[in-house]
């Protein structure tokens, strides 16, 4: 047995693994490169932006997955790894716990792969060949002997989700007390610290979306933004994947896979995604059958369980054993629990559906609203808000959810609902157009925060009684209420306007609550040093730009006074659907805001030096060599412009989640873009296209997006044909 290292820097750290070396696992590299990088050609312009220009299909996935290893190596090889449900027979018995669903996943993808399209079935196959290709082309990056040979399959079954158990985690956790206590457990270990605590800032994951029509634009061309925000560690990957005459699409492809939560924009139309949360399962309870074992009673005839045993195999010293489970599904779905007589199902949307990338295919390919609209109405795509503009003029936003039509009330996710026929369980979705959506409405903008669909034009709101009681109640945070405020009015924007607005520094929450914590602050009879620092709150700007003094001492204070609490119930006046853009505001309890401020003063010295310390000074973009000052803060206090952070050893606090793909593009005869990718285009701290846009996003700047064929060539800094020998 020997130890074997992954080399790839982007698992930050080396990687050791007993491995056994077989010889009939070793592939040799081949002398010549594969017939299919004959027919693709990678040009990459500044900052690593790979163009993919094939003479087909399958080339285009090839070239896409060859450029996605060339720049985060042995995460996209652990990521297909892991959705065949192969991690325990590399790396051994603690990797095979995610194994058992991945295999099943991949079962679906199997025995779906032959319903899809021909394109799509060769993109994916394309990608499996180019990872493959590179594999074996370096394999001083892997185990010895790692050969996994991918195929489409691998790949697609990276995108299949079935009806997965965390849906039905908080129903478990109240009939099972094994659950309950696996509930708090998993609590404890994703539990995460305040900044007043320091550690690492809670995530606001989320994305904002904007799309601005004709009217509103000064050129009389559609605008639209897409800005999602998550982890700095999520892969969000630039490229154009262009097959002339069929496709050419430009926009953020998510490392590991072709079509994983694609947005972007072609030469007619463009859409971004922002997450959303919908009601997408429903949890039934089934009578056993007392006269048979493993039977259920529906519509009044007794069914067996369809019984599923899974196996897996595990590295085990110097051979491989195995570990097999026993699962259960019914008609409607799978088992998720068995007790007291009942049988309780998961029938969840998307559960065997594997359409999600023919989905979003025909949606890149689409070059009409008509079109693209008919591309959503395959339902694939089980969730997400889109937001969209084209070069019509259309803009359009759509609450896109593969939602159930409920024929009973819904039990949520806490409670199930009890039936004895199948007309009693859903059998459909709403249809498509009966969502909520908003097309070319009152204002020319439509907005997405991630809150639910009714306010996303404060001029036009959508009506919450036209639609299903288990529909999302009507909500509106601060951070998209700080978008609005930016976008409802009648200015008419270019690009860069649209941008400038965008890294707004502004806090809205100071606007809510400033005043109110001044006046409390200044009647408590402070001591020399907390007066002191309320009025330099009171002078703030209420901005967290980097420069700004005043947002440190803030948000400490804010963070000591909700603690343990429901955030919400901490203000004078709560949020109301009445006032859905000015409230909620003031602070409800006056003595507690005092003693946090006075506690915040102490802690902001403490740990930064001074009451006053600059937003950017500890506040930082750090990447490689870079280190720089970074304005902006986490949404549920009232940034449009999303960053959240995690304390370092000297003390600093380093970006490490938030806007960290921003594009915006306006449709005029040829599409206008820019964008930027704070974390680069490669995860690997050797690369040049690793740090290179990190101080850029900083100082809130975008690069011009190359899309013209003549434009492209004119910016090329590297070309070669994936897989062959540079």
């Amino acid at each position: 047995m020997t130890d074997l290292v992954f080399s790839h820097s982007s698992m930050r750290s080396l990687l050791v693994l007993p491995f056994l070396v077989c010889a009939s696992t070793i592939v040799e590299a081949q002398t010549g490169p594969p017939d299919i990088a004959k027919h693709v050609e990678v040009r990459r312009t500044e900052h690593g932006v790979p163009h993919i220009r094939a003479d087909n299909m399958e080339a285009a996935g090839y070239g896409l997955g060859y450029v996605q290893i060339e720049d985060y190596g042995a995460r996209v090889a652990m990521g297909l790894l892991h959705s065949r449900g192969d991690m325990g027979r590399w790396f051994g018995h603690d990797s095979i716990e995610g194994d058992f669903n991945a295999r099943l996943n991949y079962e679906t993808a199997v025995n779906g792969y032959p319903t899809l399209d021909t394109d799509t079935r060769a993109i994916y196959d394309g990608f499996a060949e180019g990872v493959n290709r590179y594999i074996e082309l370096h394999p001083e990056e892997f185990p010895a002997g790692f050969a996994p040979h991918f195929t489409g399959y691998d790949v697609l079954a990276h995108e299949v989700s079935g009806a997965s158990m965390r849906k039905a985690a908080r129903f478990l956790s109240r009939i099972d007390p094994k659950a309950r206590r696996r509930g708090r457990d998993a609590d404890a270990e994703v539990a995460v610290a305040s900044p007043i605590a320091g550690g690492q800032d809670p995530p606001d994951e989320g994305s904002n979306a904007w799309a601005f029509g004709p009217s509103r634009t000064k050129s009389g061309h559609a605008i639209l933004l897409r800005n999602p925000h998550l982890n700095w560690n999520s892969g969000y990957y630039e490229a154009q994947l262009t097959v002339p005459g069929v496709m050419d699409f430009y926009g953020d492809f998510r490392i590991g896979s072709p079509f994983g939560v694609v947005g972007g924009f072609n030469h007619d139309l463009g859409w971004s995604t922002t997450n959303n949360s919908p009601l997408l399962s429903q949890i039934y309870s089934l009578d056993v059958d007392p006269t048979q074992v493993d039977h259920y009673l529906l519509d009044g005839a007794s069914i067996p369980l369809q019984r599923q045993l899974t196996t897996v195999e595990f590295r085990n010293g110097n051979g491989l054993s195995s570990e097999t489970r026993e699962t259960f599904r019914t008609t409607l779905g799978p088992v998720i629990y068995r007790g007291n007589g009942k049988i309780y199902v998961l029938k969840a949307a998307g559960d065997g559906d594997v359409r999600g990338g023919e989905q979003f295919l025909r949606m890149m390919r689409s070059h009409s609203l008509a079109e693209w609209k008919d591309a959503m109405r395959m339902r694939a795509r089980i969730t997400s808000n889109f937001t969209y503009a084209d070069r019509a003029g259309n803009i359009l936003y759509v609450w896109n959810a593969s939602i159930p039509k409920l024929p009973l009330p819904s039990g949520g996710d806490t409670a199930a609902v009890p039936i004895t026929r199948t007309s009693e369980a859903w059998t459909s979705f709403i249809p498509f157009d009966s969502l909520p959506q908003l097309l070319n409405p009152k204002g020319g903008y439509v907005e997405n925060s991630n809150d639910p669909p009714y306010f996303t034009n404060l001029q036009q709101p959508l009506d919450r009684s036209k639609y299903p009681a288990y529909f999302p109640e009507p909500r509106l945070g601060l951070r998209q209420q700080l978008a609005l405020s930016l976008i409802n009015n009648d200015r008419k924007l270019n690009l860069q306007d649209v941008l400038t607005l965008k890294h707004s520094y502004r806090m809205l929450l100071a606007d809510r609550v400033r005043d109110d914590l001044v006046k409390e602050v200044r009647a408590s009879n402070p001591s020399p040093d907390v007066a002191k620092a309320i009025d330099m709150i009171a002078k703030w700007d209420k901005t967290v730009a980097p420069t700004s003094r005043g947002g440190v001492l803030f948000e400490m204070w804010w963070r000591k006074y909700i603690d343990h609490t429901r955030p919400d119930t901490m203000y004078a006046v709560q949020w109301t659907a009445k006032q859905p853009a000015s409230t909620p505001s003031g602070i409800r309890f006056p003595d507690r805001s005092v003693d946090a401020f006075k506690w915040a003063v102490q802690e902001t010295v403490r740990r930064f030096g001074s009451a006053d310390v600059a937003w950017g000074d500890v506040h930082r973009v750090r990447i490689g060599e870079v280190d720089v000052p970074v304005g902006g803060c986490n949404g549920d206090i009232g940034c449009f412009r999303v960053l959240w952070y995690k304390d370092d050893p000297d003390g600093k606090r380093e970006a490490n989640g938030g806007d960290g793909w921003i594009l915006a593009v306006e449709f005029d005869n040829e599409p206008q873009a820019y964008s930027v990718l704070a974390y680069g285009e490669s995860s690997r701290e050797d690369s040049p296209f690793h740090s290179d846009q990190a101080e850029m996003f900083a100082r809130g700047e975008l690069k011009r997006v190359y899309w013209k064929e003549k434009d492209v060539e004119a910016q090329t800094i590297q070309r070669y044909r994936p897989g062959e020998k540079r």
